[in-house]
């Protein structure tokens, strides 16, 4: 695997790699990933990954740039350990850097389309058009998708984009599952202790990236429409990101401050299924997940979930097990919520069937599909 972001950077692609690496490695397969190194200190456990010397990223300090030159030298070391297959996670240094390596080791080499670009790009690049970096983000990721063997996708909704861009390439959906640790109860009320909030305060709770992308900005305008009925209503905000600054000014703006806490990136062997726990409903906003990962950890902790239903998420929120759907109407939102909060019957009901729908979405299951998958791709290309 290669990959432009690993942890210690928290976000859904890094998930992703370890969820799916996790399960190879206990089929018995053997797993590399080349990533950036971060230059900070990384788990011991953390040996399969080659890390690159990496350049921090203008526009987005929390990102590396590897440095491509260092990952041109390993082909030697690379074909000693007779690799069968390179899955790229990530269009920049790593894609090209993947290709590369394909070609000298003879091997076939797959893609995973886990960013919707075309809602992202425009964010980071300042001044630009919109329209036009749509258009630059669906022809980059159709030369993308064509210089691979397959690309694999993680919604439904996220293949019909592709095809809608042009892209001829196979594709596959085959999302990112949760593994049976995310089931096991997270400590609510260790966590409302530590962070100082009341056992009758009502709490909201978004888990994932502080970006601009993520639309947290309409959950701060239903947050502040909400007040009037729930004065002590309490927004819990796990992550960090480029628009956390931003959202701290519209917090003020609005005058929620005081029910708004931004606590930054949690552990996600311990303190991130407490902070599921803690809250009465997991909320979403986003309209450009490609699979949502978060909406099925929250269900897996029985937290009922009130979302927008864009993109991936879709192919989650569909069902409405354990999730009620909203539309981008901050009246609708909050009046779903209010829904929720008050019904202590209906809340148990999502919390029940959240944990058994969530279920479905088995890491074992889905690793075997995409080792199935990796089969087929070798098998091909060496007909």
């Amino acid at each position: 695997m290669i990959s432009d972001v690993y942890f210690p950077r928290v976000n859904g692609v890094s998930t992703s790699i370890q969820t799916f690496r996790d399960e190879f490695i206990q089929l018995g397969h053997d797993v590399s990933l080349i990533a950036p190194d971060y230059g900070i200190d990384v788990p011991n456990n953390d040996e399969w990954v080659l890390r690159i010397p990496a350049r921090k990223v203008l526009m987005d300090p929390e990102d590396r740039m590897m440095k491509r030159g260092y990952i041109l030298r390993l082909v030697e070391q690379l074909k000693a350990q007779r690799f069968d297959i390179v899955h790229i996670h990530t269009p920049f240094i790593a894609h090209y850097a993947g290709c590369f390596l394909a070609k000298k080791l003879h091997i076939p080499c797959v893609v995973s389309y886990h960013t919707f670009f075309e809602e992202y790009l425009y964010h980071y690049v300042p001044y630009a058009p919109a329209s036009l970096m749509r258009m630059i983000a669906r022809r980059f990721s159709v030369a993308q998708c064509h210089s691979v063997d397959a690309v694999i996708v993680p919604s439904q909704a996220m293949l019909t984009a592709l095809r809608n861009y042009g892209t001829k390439s196979e594709i596959r959906v085959i999302p990112t599952g949760i593994t049976h640790e995310r089931f096991n109860a997270g400590n609510r009320d260790r966590f409302r202790s530590a962070h100082s909030i009341t056992e009758g305060r009502s709490v909201l709770v978004y888990v994932g990236r502080v970006a601009f992308e993520k639309n947290i900005g309409f959950l701060l305008n239903v947050l502040a429409n909400l007040q009037s009925s729930i004065p002590d209503i309490l927004l819990l905000i796990a992550g960090e990101g480029p628009a956390v600054k931003d959202l701290q000014q519209q917090s003020i703006n609005l005058n929620i401050v005081d029910n708004v806490k931004f606590i930054g990136y949690l552990d996600r062997e311990t303190l991130l299924s407490d902070c599921y726990s803690a809250g009465d409903i997991f909320v979403f906003a986003s309209k450009t997940e490609t699979q949502g990962l978060v909406l099925i950890e929250a269900m897996a902790q029985g937290v009922p979930v009130v979302s927008l239903a864009a993109m991936g998420s879709i192919d989650i929120l569909a069902a409405e097990k354990g999730a009620l759907i909203a539309k981008e109407d901050i009246k609708d939102f909050t009046d779903k919520l209010i829904r929720v909060l008050s019904n202590k019957q209906l809340m148990y009901k999502m919390s029940e069937e959240g944990k058994e729908y969530a279920a479905q979405w088995n890491s074992r299951t889905l690793a075997e599909s995409m080792l199935e998958y990796y089969r087929h791709i070798i098998s091909s290309a060496s007909v």
